[in-house]
């Protein structure tokens, strides 16, 4: 349902200009919970094409931070030009909920289970890898990206943080 939710939001947005209502549920359902996701489209040949999320929920729903960061994947994602409408049928979508951030330590980090955040000594710059990345095997690899997509220097001290996420996605 949320990678539905994403595909619609991005397809109304790029074809009409408009963006989706979501629907609501009950407030006991997932898209009525605050959360905090990332949305990931890549092509049928499993190539990023955006991702874009929030570390902390931005909306008062899951739903709408869903819609929300759709559409930024598809347009305003600086690695990429805006998604095109003849693009959209190769499309696939994938949903990351993600969990409570904890601080942690490099040895408590494992890359196939946690995402990670990984901020300056002031906090003052942060990047962010989710877990299960293609390429990403050791947590050294992941502190590394999610620090360079910061800005953070290699010999800068860091801090870290872990969370877990659920990943939602279409089938291919």
């Amino acid at each position: 349902m949320l990678p539905s939710l994403a595909r619609r939001a991005v397809e109304t947005f790029v074809l009409k200009r408009k963006v989706v209502e979501p629907e609501q549920g009950d407030a006991s359902s997932l898209l009525s919970q605050r959360s905090a996701c990332f949305v990931c489209i890549k092509t049928e040949g499993r190539e990023l094409r955006g991702c874009v999320g929030t570390i902390e929920p931005e909306h008062d729903s899951l739903a709408e931070e869903v819609v929300d960061n759709a559409i930024k994947a598809a347009t305003r994602d600086p690695r990429f030009r805006p998604v095109s409408a003849g693009e959209l049928s190769l499309l696939r979508y994938s949903v990351d909920v993600l969990g409570a951030i904890e601080p942690t330590t490099l040895e408590d980090l494992d890359p196939s289970v946690f995402g990670v955040v990984v901020t300056n000594d002031s906090g003052t710059r942060r990047g962010l890898l989710l877990p299960n990345i293609d390429g990403i095997r050791t947590a050294d690899q992941q502190v590394g990206v999610a620090a360079r997509k910061a800005g953070i220097g290699p010999r800068e001290p860091v801090k870290l943080f872990r969370f877990r996420t659920r990943r939602f996605q279409e089938s291919a």
